[in-house]
């Protein structure tokens, strides 16, 4: 059965700021000027961050070794000129759990980053995603 489509609603707020979600459910801010909350680019990052960050949840609970903490940093480097858009995005996850196998985490990463993550394939496929992984204590 195919995915219904997503249907969101931004309401302007002023300035340069926008309440945006699901009719009916919880808001976010987003701020052109990055002061109520993050950019329109910063989001776009965050929801990279958080559709990665759900799947290697997900790849890892079914290896039986769940996460006790998992932090994700992106960079997105951005064209220098109008419109500044992003042209390559590096992942760093660090990532902690007892039993968390290097091996196994990877793999996390790659099938969440190059096959789950619809936000990702949403992307330009042209456009480079690298990742890094930090196992912690």
């Amino acid at each position: 059965m195919p995915k219904p489509p997503s249907h969101v609603v931004a309401t302007w707020r002023g300035g340069h700021a926008f309440d945006a979600g699901r009719p009916g459910g919880p808001a976010i801010t987003i701020d052109g000027d990055a002061a109520l909350g993050p950019s329109p680019v910063d989001a776009l990052l965050i929801a990279l961050a958080g559709c990665t960050g759900y799947d290697i949840v997900d790849i890892l609970e079914k290896r039986r070794t769940p996460l006790r903490a998992m932090r994700i940093e992106v960079h997105g480097d951005r064209f220098d000129g109008v419109p500044g858009r992003i042209t390559r995005i590096r992942l760093d996850y660090h990532l902690a759990g007892t039993g968390v196998d290097r091996t196994h985490a990877e793999r996390a990463i790659e099938l969440a980053v190059q096959k789950y993550c619809s936000v990702k394939e949403s992307l330009d496929p042209a456009m480079p995603v690298e990742w890094t992984l930090t196992l912690e204590a």
